[in-house]
């Protein structure tokens, strides 16, 4: 990118203004500035979760958009100095997108500092709306719900379990799905659920899978940053599986059996793919199956039949229809 001082600023618009007065139309400027924008995301952009895959997606508006954007990002962030970072970020750039609902309560109350910034949110809730704040609900428990299924057909034990990081309402609502979802195929499945209180602790994350795998799951679904590797430690040392949460990595580990897609890299190019568009503009906005399976879908990496995957795209068209209900996000 290159840096237009201040002094050549002016002699640029100068230039431009005679070129005004004697052609009658404006010149173009090579050095036209790129739209500034800045990511937060919390944890680690190197956890094949959340935060990987929202990171994906900032690369890959990147790469789309070229010179037309600037983007920065902060990884690593802890709650207690979030405000300071999206402050930082607010002041150099016209959009600031936070990677996760923990982002939220901070993005909005910097948001009213910075009212001529946008903000989204991805993973937001719905409720009140500011002008310059979006949420994207990522619908987690939607997609959870044809996970859950997707596990009880691959069980061979007949027990599978969850391991959700901070039980707040959309991670306890994506495990309650889940159990739901493999209900609906296995009435009488042994169903294990809990929460670490942390989405990067693994010896916690570690801990929670072998304690079900004690009670006999053989596969195991997650909502964890982190905290993942432990749930593959113990995966990898029982001889257990695991259904991969937000991206499809299908044949680059053993370990994974399926992938739900949760597009949260998805969400963050929607977000700089508005912003560049000028269609950008404050909303609650629900992605899900309904957005498509860049949004929301699962992979099946192996062991499924066709009988299997007929069963889930019916579950999925019933989710669509509203004969299947789930929890909200």
């Amino acid at each position: 990118m290159t840096v237009v001082h201040r002094r050549d600023f002016l002699r640029i618009a100068a230039a431009s203004a005679a070129g005004l007065a004697m052609t009658g139309a404006p010149l173009r400027s090579a050095l036209a500035a790129p739209l500034m924008i800045g990511v937060l995301i919390p944890g680690s952009k190197s956890d094949k979760g959340w935060m990987e895959s929202g990171y994906d997606g900032m690369r890959a508006a990147e790469k789309r958009h070229g010179d037309k954007i600037k983007v920065s990002f902060i990884e690593n962030v802890k709650f207690a100095d979030m405000e300071q970072a999206l402050v930082a970020l607010a002041t150099k750039n016209a959009l600031v997108i936070g990677v996760g609902g923990q982002t939220e309560a901070s993005v909005r109350k910097v948001a009213k500092r910075f009212p001529k910034v946008k903000f989204s949110v991805v993973g937001g809730n719905r409720g009140t709306q500011d002008d310059n704040v979006s949420q994207y609900d990522v619908r987690q428990a939607e997609i959870a719900y044809v996970a859950g299924a997707a596990a009880a057909m691959l069980s061979k034990s007949g027990a599978i379990s969850y391991v959700g990081g901070l039980e707040i309402p959309a991670i306890v609502n994506a495990g309650k799905e889940f159990g739901n979802g493999a209900r609906s195929i296995k009435p009488d499945i042994k169903y294990n659920e809990s929460y670490t209180g942390d989405f990067d602790d693994v010896a916690k994350s570690k801990e929670a899978t072998l304690a079900a795998i004690s009670q006999g799951a053989d596969i195991h679904y997650h909502i964890l940053n982190l905290g993942l590797r432990g749930m593959e430690q113990a995966a990898r040392e029982k001889g257990t599986h695991i259904i991969g949460s937000y991206t499809d990595r299908c044949g680059t580990n053993p370990l994974y059996v399926a992938y739900t897609i949760t597009g949260v890299g998805f969400q963050v190019e929607y977000a700089i793919d508005q912003v560049v568009a000028g269609t950008w503009h404050a909303e609650f906005k629900p992605f899900g199956l309904a957005m498509g399976p860049k949004a929301s879908d699962i992979a099946i990496c192996s062991g499924s039949t066709p009988e299997m995957l007929a069963r889930l795209n019916e579950i999925k068209k019933d989710t669509l229809a509203g004969t299947i209900t789930v929890l909200e996000s």
